[in-house]
């Protein structure tokens, strides 16, 4: 029931005079069960679905439906990851810090709730004093009064405000909205953890790989060094081929330590994510080095669906609902407060009495208070309030269409880097025709060493850059992923 409706509801009874239609005990219930009904501010409704359009501009796939996103690693087939991943989730510790901010926003929402009931109070106490005889109480001529005195008291006091305009009904709908919001946050940063795990860890894979292959690329190419000393030796090879196949050798040693280092940072940022000093990753430097990351399909599903998964978008929905009810919060504090204070217990002179029929004590205090004057403190409030909830929901907005960047920023992305890998492959390929011919050529004897390094260097590079291709796919594979709703950190 709004506030206009319980006031029209409650006017005529509470003005119709005479003593004889005075209103009774029940119709006072009633009127307090009205009141109670009244809850200013708006009412939050979900905001209207958003236009997502007819379709992704670029699908890596073709569309299914909703899809979950809850695992998605497990689809790699890759046991290593599911292991990281597994120990990351238990231990990582983001995410023992979004645990507490559930409990701590939990908490707060309890404290809220708890406002709604009475508050009681029980005591005890035992006051021995003396009273001076010529205070403004007479007691030395007073007969049978002793100016020493020991008073036994037990009891309690409750005070209650009522909620006749639902202030707190709608701070503890905000605290609800608040603590879905970390909850949501929490999931978040849990798929975050995922994706980062994921994306580090397929790094530290495809440097591994890369690292393997330019040390046997180098140890070949030392292996041809020094049989090409030993034919200049022999007076069959000129100094010219042996300072280009030092070069060759030398150009390729020096690509091995930013390689070394750049697997080496990935194990390192793998081992904090799982909760453990940055060494223990280097541990898995052999595993890092046993091949590619695998790559897949992704089911994108529908766009409407991205905005029902992602993180984001459902915890600014919820911060549009909690700033929704602040604005009630506030209008709360125009209209009239209704406390009802009750105290109560025993009080006596004597202990053995205590709690004897004429040492009982009771009281009742209802108290009503109206701010009549604040120079407009609250209606300043209540505007703040609502310019809040605009914000807010400008906010969800946002969200939603940064969501839809996201994804298809990352569908074009994986995209671009499977042609890319597709184009690689095809180069590696021409190189391994083209150096297996200059093998042959040269074996026959129809072209220097020279040639033949240059038709190795080459193919070395192709199988390098096929190998940061596929790398450079993965990573953003698990972007994709991260982008329709596994992975996302409230900012």
């Amino acid at each position: 029931m709004t506030l206009e409706e319980s006031s029209a509801s409650a006017g005529p009874v509470g003005t119709t005079p005479g003593p004889a239609l005075r209103p009774g005990p029940l119709v006072s219930g009633v009127l307090c069960a009205l009141l109670a009904a009244c809850t200013v501010g708006p009412d939050y409704r979900e905001p209207p679905p958003v236009h997502t359009g007819t379709g992704w501009s670029l699908p890596v796939v073709a569309e299914r439906g909703s899809e979950d996103y809850a695992y998605w690693w497990t689809t790699l087939g890759d046991p290593m990851l599911d292991r990281l991943v597994e120990a990351a989730l238990a231990e990582n510790l983001d995410l023992y810090q979004a645990a507490a901010r559930i409990d701590e926003a939990r908490a707060l929402r309890d404290r809220i709730a708890g406002g709604l009931a009475p508050a009681v109070d029980v005591g005890g106490s035992v006051n021995r004093r003396r009273q001076s005889a010529d205070g403004s109480l007479p007691v030395a001529s007073i007969p049978g009064m002793d100016a020493i005195q020991t008073i036994h008291d037990v009891g309690f006091d409750a005070a209650w405000e009522l909620d006749l305009f639902g202030g707190k009904r709608r701070a503890l709908q905000g605290a609800n909205a608040r603590l879905h919001e970390a909850g949501i946050e929490a999931e978040g940063v849990r798929m975050r953890i995922v994706a980062e795990v994921a994306r580090t860890w397929f790094t530290a894979v495809g440097a591994g790989h890369e690292m393997r292959m330019s040390q046997a690329a180098v140890e070949a190419q030392r292996h041809s060094l020094g049989l090409l000393e030993l034919r200049h030796a022999a007076g069959v090879a000129s100094l010219a081929d042996v300072d280009a196949a030092q070069s060759t050798l030398a150009t390729a040693e020096a690509s091995l330590p930013g390689i070394r280092a750049r697997e080496r940072a990935a194990l390192l940022a793998l081992s904090v994510l799982l909760g453990e000093p940055p060494e223990r990753g280097l541990l898995l430097l052999e595993e890092a080095a046993a091949g590619l990351p695998p790559l897949a399909e992704i089911p994108v599903g529908e766009r409407a669906d991205l905005l029902r998964r992602r993180p984001d978008v459902l915890a600014a929905e919820r911060r549009l609902a909690a700033s929704t009810t602040d604005i009630g919060v506030a209008t709360a504090e125009l209209f009239p407060k209704l406390s009802i204070g009750v105290g109560g217990g025993f009080q006596a002179l004597d202990a053995d009495g205590l709690f004897d029929s004429g040492s009982a004590r009771y009281g009742i205090l209802p108290l009503i208070s109206w701010r009549m004057f604040d120079g407009g403190r609250v209606r300043a409030e209540i505007r703040a309030r609502e310019a809040a909830q605009w914000r807010a929901a400008l906010a969800y907005e946002q969200a939603v269409l940064a969501a839809l960047g996201d994804a298809e920023t990352a569908m074009a992305e994986y995209r671009a880097g499977l042609i890319a890998l597709q184009r690689h492959q095809a180069a590696l390929e021409a190189s391994q025709r083209s150096h297996d011919h200059a093998a042959r050529r040269h074996a026959m004897g129809t072209i220097a060493l020279v040639e033949l390094l240059t038709a190795q260097r080459q193919l070395q590079e192709a199988k390098a850059a096929v190998t940061r291709a596929h790398t450079a796919a993965a990573v953003q594979l698990v972007a994709l992923y991260k982008a329709l709703g596994g992975g996302w950190q409230a900012a």
